[in-house]
């Protein structure tokens, strides 16, 4: 089997994950909530870069671990 990587629009990806589902040759592993957290990281990423929330050091990253 082989893998593909897509980048789809935000507003667009709900309506193409419900379309690429119905091929019966396709398998779409389900990682709804990893898929959730992983947005939600992104998100606080750009806000980062945007200067809206404080950046964290390194070491109270690992500290967290």
């Amino acid at each position: 089997m082989k893998q593909l990587t897509l980048n789809i629009a935000d507003n667009k990806f709900k309506a193409f994950l419900e379309f690429i589902k119905t091929l019966d040759y396709v398998k779409v592993e389900d990682n709804k909530e990893a898929m959730e957290e992983l947005q939600s990281s992104l998100k606080q990423v750009k806000l980062m870069r945007e200067g809206k929330i404080p950046k964290q050091s390194a070491g109270d990253f690992l500290d967290e671990l």
